[in-house]
């Protein structure tokens, strides 16, 4: 398979700011766009997905053995590559996640609120798109689908730009998704479109009067680069530094099971544990039964003087203070023994990202405390910080996870890509009546 020619995914002026533009004037077409519409558009880019599935798998061909040799020479590394490799089970997966989104109720001009001001002069909060949405990524494909079902769902536009790792994989995916787009009236191609360089990056970084938004998802390095030369605001999370905390009244069973979880099941992720903290009065039982299974699952841990004392036979690495401030995305995970909820608590509030964070306990007082106390987008109590995902909290897919506090918080779904906007209907009001005193506000909620 030859590289996609890139006319498919923009036209002959291929400028960001020319991208930037034809997306501002695509997102004003989409927001128009009725919610039956949106909604039978993604259903058929859903089909439209599986039946490019072998373009998209070979496109995935062409990236992967330059990877291969990247992740061979150290300068990748396999959970990454994993996150690059696209097969069968992948691409239904990608199918399955646009349907989930087009099965979601509509998010757009929802009536957020309604205030009487006066007699006669009425007061409508709505919600609405964004407008345009850049979104900078790595390694993973699956973004795209992800991604460009959430943006045409709540009316907006989308500018991505992908890894040059999976480039062929991207550039098949959005070829298939504007094909798609080209078939519906009123709903331009232009509404998703893709960049290649990293010249592009800095371009779009400054396209602040045509885009709305910027989403970056990859490491902390490209976050924060991100964050550092926008000229538009940035919503992302920098790291995922996320713990399980094992409690003295845990169940060790559990506890054990979802340690494990947390690690194994996908390490690259930003949601996959990366710090073990561990109460004194459990960690002998508890780590006794924990680390053969996760050594065996080829974890390498990094443990304190105390863990290191309880199995100093074990393989265990001392770790250093930079362990507890690092996100691995491997099979690397560091363990800490605490005296008590209050220093694992105060453990996480200082090393963590404010991502998600989990405690393993059967006293639901230590649970509630831990919940209320730890400043982290998403709290668990029983359960595997893998589960912080939008596909999982019923969102139906996710544009990324915000630690941030301000507009989004965790999985950023349909409602975290829409904004509002104030409609006052009115009969000839002016303020100088009221600036006067000759008429009063009544301000009540309808």
């Amino acid at each position: 398979m030859s590289r996609p020619n890139t006319a498919q995914i923009r036209t002959d002026d291929s400028s960001v700011a020319s991208v930037a533009e034809r997306a501002r004037a695509a997102s004003r077409a989409i927001a128009k766009l009725s919610a039956e519409a949106r909604t039978e558009i993604l259903n058929a880019a859903a089909a439209a997905i599986e039946n490019g599935r072998q373009s998209v798998l070979a496109a995935n061909a062409l990236d992967c053995p330059e990877a291969e040799t990247a992740v061979a020479s150290g300068k990748m590394s396999q959970a990454m590559f994993a996150r690059l490799r696209v097969n069968e089970h992948g691409i239904a997966q990608m199918a399955a996640q646009v349907r989930e989104v087009a099965r979601l109720a509509d998010p757009l001009y929802r009536r957020l609120s309604a205030t009487e001001l006066d007699d006669g002069l009425i007061l409508y909060k709505e919600s609405c798109p964004f407008g345009v949405i850049g979104v900078v990524f790595e390694s993973r494909p699956d973004v795209i689908p992800q991604i460009g079902a959430l943006a045409l769902k709540s009316g907006n536009a989308v500018i991505l730009k992908g890894g040059s790792e999976a480039a062929h994989t991207n550039e098949a995916l959005v070829a298939i998704w504007r094909e798609c787009l080209g078939k519906f009236p009123g709903a331009p191609a232009d509404a998703i479109q893709l960049l290649h360089t990293r010249a592009d990056v800095m371009d779009l970084l400054s396209q602040d009067r045509d885009v709305d938004l910027i989403i970056p998802r990859g490491s902390y390095e490209l976050v924060n680069f991100i964050m550092q030369h926008s000229r538009i605001p940035v919503l992302g999370h920098g790291e995922g530094i996320c713990h399980i905390y094992v409690d003295r009244a845990a169940d060790v069973k559990k506890a054990v099971a979802i340690a494990y979880d947390a690690k194994v099941q996908y390490p690259a992720v930003c949601n996959a544990a990366e710090t073990l903290l561990v109460h004194q009065e459990i960690a002998k039982e508890f780590l006794s039964q924990a680390v053969p299974q996760l050594k065996q699952a080829k974890v390498e841990l990094r443990g304190d003087a105390k863990t290191t004392a309880i199995l100093p036979n074990a393989g265990i690495v001392p770790a250093t203070e930079k362990d507890w401030a690092t996100e691995y995305g491997d099979l690397i995970l560091s363990i800490k023994i605490v005296s008590n909820l209050g220093e694992a608590i105060d453990h996480i509030n200082r090393y963590g990202s404010r991502h998600t964070d989990s405690i393993v306990t059967e006293d639901a007082a230590a649970a509630k405390r831990f919940m209320d106390e730890v400043d982290s987008a998403s709290v668990f109590q029983n359960a595997s910080t893998r589960f912080a995902d939008g596909y999982r909290y019923g969102l139906g897919a996710e544009v990324g996870i915000s630690n941030s506090k301000l507009h989004a918080r965790g999985p950023m779904g349909l409602e975290d890509l829409t904004t509002h906007k104030y409609k006052l209907y009115g009969n000839g009001h002016t303020v100088a009546e009221y600036s006067r005193g000759e008429k009063k506000f009544k301000h009540r909620p309808l």
